[in-house]
């Protein structure tokens, strides 16, 4: 952290997870439906294995926000705010990390495996057949609308930051700053 910014690597790794998410609803919307007989391949395969990397991202990235300095709210903030930002930060990274799993539990229940970058076979979480990992299919569907209404809410708290507030809480994790 440099003059209440956040520090080089948690700016990368805040952005990488941004452009992932970006490439994950991307390919969500553009892959097939899935059924009975779908097989895990091309966008599928794609959304399988993005999911595993947002998944690694943000565990890297909680793990380095343990271990550093995150920097304080401006002072100035009126509580409600400073609360909102709490929620939305927590549904954040609770969507993150729970959002993935669902869609690997999924993928097991359909006998398939889930595989990092296509070739790293990760390890099953639930039996094939599983009717609670079927089930799990439509949860990641509903947390996937949670995770984007949460991301929506997000990129408007620092929007209101920039243009309403006018104060430097955008700039803190910007690229180049500080």
């Amino acid at each position: 952290m440099t003059n209440g910014t956040y520090n080089g690597f948690a700016k990368l790794l805040h952005w990488l997870v941004v452009v992932l998410l970006v490439v994950q609803f991307a390919v969500a919307w553009t892959m097939p439906d899935i059924h009975r007989d779908t097989k895990p391949v091309d966008l599928i395969a794609w959304h399988l294995s993005v999911g595993m990397t947002i998944l690694l991202v943000v565990i890297v990235r909680l793990g380095w926000r343990a271990m550093s300095t995150v920097p304080p709210p401006p002072a100035d903030l009126p509580a409600p705010l400073r609360l909102l930002a709490q929620a939305t930060h927590t549904v954040l990274y609770g969507a993150l990390i729970v959002l993935p799993l669902l869609g690997w539990i999924n993928a097991n229940a359909r006998g398939w495996t889930v595989r990092l970058f296509g070739m790293f076979p990760m390890p099953s979480l639930v039996e094939s057949g599983s009717g609670w990992g079927h089930d799990m299919g439509d949860v990641h569907q509903i947390v996937a609308w949670v995770l984007l209404g949460a991301a929506g809410l997000h990129v408007a708290g620092a929007l209101y930051h920039q243009f309403i507030l006018r104060d430097a809480t955008l700039g803190r994790m910007l690229p180049g700053r500080g």
